[in-house]
Parts: structure tokens; sequence; C-alpha cells
């Protein structure tokens, strides 16, 4: 059985239909399947590779289970554009799952899955699951972007917020004009309006280093506009903090992780932590729990 999982593991192109083809990746064996959802303009890449030569989240996961990973397209790879065929921008959380039920399907990965979404990827996690609530056993939402931050804020600042989400992309477009953008209201339209999440093991890991100190000597390197208020990063915290609490409550029981000693990209930072949570979510799948040890 040995060579099982050596065939079993896929890296390469896979025809979705209408004309595309879209980038994904697959290791180990078990069920149920894992798939990582990278936050926005990331590829495979951000669950393959970690920081401070730590083990990535992929590898560790194809251990005791099956693990899959993908190409949104237009999101980079290092200095190369993405290994998914390019569509229309901007997109949205519907188009994202749309592209990621396409490819499981046409790759023959069988359902149900446990879905792990980080910032951007969370939306997309939750509107698959509130799409096709049979396909999806359990959920880790790893500093996920949600409706609640633009709900904590006033109409004055969700302007900010919004432009500081989507990023200045002026230059990038240039180079590189099939870049992802998302229309955040729009995507965030859709969530709001989708069936609620029915019953699951749900993780909730939240960043805890918080923006408020940062923006000052973002905005005068020059890596955050000048228009930017100064004291912004602290409305974010309070913003982000509620919309996190949000999360925990979309299903009973679900466990709120926010202690990370992690900045945004906990998957990268504290690949271990979001390793931990998907096999506690992974096993209440196999003892048919609703709802992780905790």
């Amino acid at each position: 059985m040995a060579d099982a999982a050596v065939i079993n593991d896929f890296a390469g192109m896979v025809d979705i239909g209408g004309g595309r083809k879209m980038y994904l990746e697959c290791r180990g064996t078990g069920s149920p399947t894992v798939v990582l959802v990278a936050g926005l303009r990331g590829s495979a890449e951000e669950w393959i590779v970690a920081g401070k030569s730590l083990p990535p989240v992929l590898s560790e996961v194809a251990k005791f289970t099956r693990v899959c990973a993908y190409d949104r397209p237009g999101t980079p790879v290092g200095e190369k554009p993405s290994r998914s065929d390019p569509v229309p921008q901007p997109t949205t959380a519907r188009d994202g799952v749309v592209d990621l039920h396409s490819l499981l399907r046409a790759e023959d990965e069988p359902a149900p899955y446990v879905l792990v979404g980080h910032s951007y990827g969370g939306l997309i996690v939750r509107l698959y699951a509130s799409t096709y609530p049979q396909e999806v056993s359990g959920l880790i939402l790893v500093d996920t972007l949600s409706e609640g931050l633009q709900d904590a804020e006033t109409p004055a600042q969700w302007p900010i917020q919004r432009e500081l989400i989507e990023g200045d992309v002026r230059e990038s477009l240039l180079e590189y004009p099939a870049l992802e953008r998302i229309d955040v209201d729009r995507s965030f339209d859709q969530i709001r309006t989708a069936p609620r999440l029915r019953p699951m093991p749900l993780i909730v890991l939240s960043a805890d280093r918080p923006w408020g100190p940062q923006i000052p000597s973002m905005i005068a390197s020059g890596a955050l506009p000048a228009n930017v208020p100064p004291n912004f990063g602290y409305i974010t915290d309070a913003a982000q903090k509620q919309a996190q609490e949000k999360l925990a409550r979309l299903v009973p029981h679900a466990k709120h992780i926010t202690e990370t000693n992690s900045g945004h990209e906990i998957h990268k930072e504290q690949p271990q932590l979001v390793v931990d949570s998907i096999r506690q979510v992974v096993e209440a799948v196999r003892n048919g729990k609703l709802h992780p040890a905790h």
C-alpha cells in the first residue's frame, strides 16, 4: 500500500469546463479531505511555504488526511502569474465558490470536505458551506475577513477600510492586468443573503497582534496611502474584534482561539496552531461530533 499514497499525490492543471483550467495540488490519503483556501491574491504556495523554517500547513496535514490547495485566477506565484487561467476581474466570493466546486468535482475529490479559509478565503469557504451544506463537514476560519467588519464601522469609516482591504494595485495591474481583485461589498451581500450554516465543527483563529501601532509608520514608508488617518489601525482592531466574535457564534459550540501570538498570516507565523486546529476538526468529523474538543 506504500505506493497508493504516492500515486494519489497530484499537482497540475485541471479542466473545470467552459474552456478553463485551474491549478490544484493534493497530497495524502484519508477522509475527510481538507481544502485550503488562501486570502486575496494568495496561491496554493501560501500553504506550502511557512516562515522561520517551520513545517508548512499542507505537508503537515497530509500526514493525517487528504489535503488540497489551489490557485484562484489572478493569484501570482512569486514573480510569476497565476497558474490558473485568467478571468475578468474583479470577482466575488460567489465566483470563488463556483470555481472551487467545479474544480473539486472535475478532479473527483470526494466530499464531504473540511474547508480552511484565510482572510478573504474565509468568505469563500463560508459561502461554500452555505451553498453546498451536504459537501462541508467542518470549517476553520483563519483571521477571516467578514461582513462583521463592515457592520462594526461607520459609513464614513468603511470606504477607507475597503480601500485597505482591496489594496493599491495600480502599478501591479500595469504589469499583470489579470491580477485578482475582489468586489468586497458584493461578496458581503452574497454572504448576508446565504442560508445559515448548519451545525458543524468550527474553529475561529483570530490574530492578536494589533494593527493600531503599525499604521503611522506604514503611512510614512508609503506602504499605505497618505490619506489614511493615523489612528485607523485602532478602528480596524476594534471592528475586527467584534467581527471575529460574531464568527465564533455562527454555529453552536464553535471554538474561538484568540491567543495566537500572530499577525494576520497565522498560517505562516504559527502554522502548527493551524495544523492542530485542522486536526481537531477532522477528528470531530471522524467521530461524528458537531463540535471540536474544547
